[in-house]
């Protein structure tokens, strides 16, 4: 399988806007085929138990997601992300100026169609810590230049 056709296999498509705009997205399947069951994520279980009980009460979506720019993302990639918007809608805006996994792409445009890639798996990342917390949602990433990106994610009413 060559680069062009793995990106289209992990859900990237164009962005609406931006010129040379990649997105990918982490659906409702748990990893598996669209449509299969939400599969637990062990080791954002296996992590909770470490931290604070206090940091796990959460009174809103915000703080929430609060909690992913600032705790877990200094966990996973030593530093905190850079910028959280909201409508106060239930979509949020995370924004990475400097995303480590894409820090070595940032040399040329040409691996700007790589970028899924190494999108894919902290969408899945995102959306697997919202789901643990209780939170049921839909994570997109998309990157217009590198090495920024930006996540959407958008809170599922039930």
């Amino acid at each position: 399988m060559n680069a062009r056709s793995a990106g289209r296999s992990l859900g990237a498509r164009p962005a609406h806007g931006g010129r040379g705009a990649v997105r990918v997205s982490a659906h409702g399947d748990g990893g598996g085929a669209v449509g299969a069951p939400l599969r637990p994520w062990p080791w954002v279980s296996a992590a909770a138990p470490r931290l604070p009980q206090e940091t796990l009460a959460f009174r809103e979506e915000l703080d929430v997601l609060k909690f992913l720019c600032k705790d877990l993302w200094v966990a996973v990639f030593q530093k905190q992300m850079d910028s959280l918007r909201t409508n106060h809608q239930g979509t949020y805006v995370l924004q990475d100026n400097s995303f480590p996994l894409l820090i070595r792409m940032a040399s040329g445009p040409q691996y700007l169609e790589e970028a899924p890639k190494f999108l894919a798996f902290t969408c899945g990342l995102l959306r697997g810590t919202l789901s643990t917390l209780g939170i049921k949602s839909l994570v997109t990433a998309s990157v217009a230049s590198l090495p920024t990106c930006k996540f959407q994610v958008v809170i599922q009413k039930t």
